[in-house]
C-alpha cells in the first residue's frame, strides 16, 4: 500500500503515514520530489496532478492513497493502475454525507474553495453539503504555529456549526495532525480524510477477496 502526497514535506507524509498505519498496517509513504512544502493553489494541485501520474509506481503495492485533500491525479492514475485508488477528499466526502447529515469543510486554504466545492458534491453528488468555511490568516504562517492553527481552525469550526452542518470536514493532508487533536474541541462530528482514506481502502481491498 502506498500513501502518496503530491507535496513535498516528507515530515507531512511521515504524519500521514503514522495515522494510516492504524488501519492499513504495511501502508508506506512517497513524498513529491519537488514542488511546494503545501499545495494552496488550483496551479499547484495541477502540477501535483501531473507529477503523481508521472512517478513510478512500485509493482509490490495492492492500492494508492492520494494524500492532499484536492484528490490530484485521482482518476488519472486510476485508468494508468489496475488497482484501487482513493483520494482523502473523497473519501472524507462519502463519510460526511452517509445518513443525510448537512456537512461542509473546513480549511486554511482559501484559494482552493472552488476546487474543495466542486470535489466534495462530485464525491457525494446528492448529498446535503454546505460548502467551505476558510479560516482567516495566512495558510503558510499558521502551518508553522500548531496553536494558532489550531485556534483559527477551531474558530471556523465553530462557525460552519452555527451554519447548520452536522459533520465537518477537516480539509487538508498537512491538517491530518491537526484533525487528531481537534475531534475532542469540535461541537460536531469532525471528518479526518486520511484515516476515511485508510478505511475506505480497506473496505475496498476487502471487497475484493
Amino acid at each position: 500500500m502506498l500513501l502518496m502526497n503530491p507535496n513535498s514535506n516528507a515530515a507531512t507524509t511521515l504524519a500521514m503515514v503514522t495515522i494510516a498505519k492504524r488501519f492499513l498496517p504495511n501502508i508506506r509513504g512517497w513524498t513529491a520530489p519537488s514542488g511546494p512544502s503545501m499545495l494552496a493553489t488550483t496551479e499547484q494541485l495541477a502540477n501535483a496532478a501531473k507529477l503523481l501520474t508521472e512517478a513510478k509506481i512500485p509493482s509490490d503495492i495492492s492500492g494508492v492513497i492520494i494524500a492532499a485533500f484536492g484528490d490530484p491525479g485521482r482518476a488519472a492514475l486510476a485508468a494508468k493502475l489496475n488497482l484501487p485508488v482513493v483520494g482523502i477528499g473523497q473519501a472524507a466526502a462519502i463519510a460526511a454525507a452517509k445518513g443525510g447529515r448537512h456537512y461542509c469543510v473546513v480549511t486554511h486554504t482559501s484559494n482552493l474553495k472552488t476546487g474543495i466545492d466542486a470535489l466534495m458534491r462530485s464525491s457525494a453528488p446528492k448529498s446535503n453539503y454546505l460548502g467551505t468555511f476558510v479560516t482567516t490568516g495566512d495558510p503558510h504562517v499558521l502551518s508553522k504555529n500548531s496553536t494558532q492553527l489550531d485556534a483559527a481552525l477551531l474558530a471556523a469550526i465553530q462557525r460552519a456549526n452555527a451554519a447548520g452542518a452536522e459533520a465537518i470536514i477537516l480539509g487538508g493532508g498537512p491538517l491530518a495532525e491537526a484533525a487528531e487533536r481537534l475531534k475532542s474541541q469540535a461541537p460536531c462530528d469532525l471528518i479526518a480524510p486520511v484515516p476515511e482514506a485508510a478505511q475506505h481502502m480497506l473496505s475496498l481491498l476487502r471487497s475484493e477477496l
